[in-house]
């Protein structure tokens, strides 16, 4: 979920057998995930013009561990607006 945490037992997870390579991949795009969540939840605030609020909640939806350049330059300009609010 964009904005939530969740605590699942081991019992419901099923082992993929990743090899280490991989284990360090996936840590690395929950790292990135977790940094574009942190960046986002900076600037949200229920105080928001409806659109800032949808806009920031279309970013933390996308399923990519990336942003494109015209993602990365809205958000850098709404953290910008609203970093001292």
């Amino acid at each position: 979920m964009w904005d939530s945490e969740f605590t699942v037992g081991l019992k419901h997870l099923k082992s993929y057998e990743y090899l280490p390579e991989e284990c360090e991949q996936m840590q690395m795009i929950c790292d990135v995930y977790d940094g574009l969540r942190l960046r986002i939840s900076r600037v949200y605030s229920s105080a928001l013009e409806e659109t800032v609020k949808s806009l920031l909640q279309l970013l933390g939806k996308v399923n990519r561990p990336y942003l494109t350049a015209v993602e990365e330059k809205l958000l850098s300009v709404l953290e910008f607006e609203y970093r001292e609010r």
